[in-house]
């Protein structure tokens, strides 16, 4: 599950066994990213009021189209599965505009080399009516997945089977961008 011994659940206690009860009745299982953070809940904690922070104003959508967009350029199995999922059980229907495309590349240069951004990059969003305030937050998310994604990949924690259940191969091919997915019982 990863290359670190983490807290196994029947173990935790305090924090952590909030920390895993939490997650496990948010998902229905107890994820690997839960796990991997075990011997640092105040990090993760923290980590999830960022998230908070970061999305209180943003579009839901826009957010998950940043999270997508970020784990590919990260070669984020676990990040871009998740993500993508979500889109497509919350918003189906919903095919990318102009607007989308241009956050999503954004997105992608801060995930990949924040330091090739350019004013015309953000000067095509604001083109496009988006505010500072939204440029802002599609940077942070994608800084935010950066976070995320390399700490899970770095730890070597592989996207749930359970994710990868969601998917048709065709999907499952589609957002296995770096670590495969685990296999059922890891």
């Amino acid at each position: 599950m990863t290359f670190i011994e983490t807290v196994p659940a029947d173990d935790a206690t305090g924090d952590v066994a909030a920390m895993y009860d939490a997650d496990r009745e948010l998902r229905g299982f107890l994820p690997n990213y839960t796990q991997a953070f075990s011997h640092r809940p105040g990090v993760y904690a923290a980590w999830r009021q960022l998230v908070g922070a970061i999305t209180q104003n943003m579009d839901p959508r826009r957010y998950e189209l940043v999270s997508v967009a970020a784990g590919r350029a990260l070669r984020s199995t676990y990040c871009t599965a998740a993500h993508s999922i979500v889109l497509a059980e919350k918003w189906p229907d919903e095919r990318p505009d102009d607007v989308d495309f241009a956050v999503m590349d954004l997105a992608k240069k801060v995930a990949g080399d924040a330091a090739s951004v350019e004013q015309g990059d953000i000067d095509r969003l604001r083109g496009l009516g988006l505010t500072d305030a939204e440029v802002f937050d599609v940077v942070a998310a994608a800084a935010l997945r950066s976070f995320f994604a390399k700490t899970l990949d770095g730890l070597g924690a592989q996207a749930d089977a359970q994710f990868g259940q969601r998917l048709d191969d065709s999907e499952r091919d589609k957002v296995t961008v770096g670590r495969p997915f685990a296999s059922v019982g890891e």
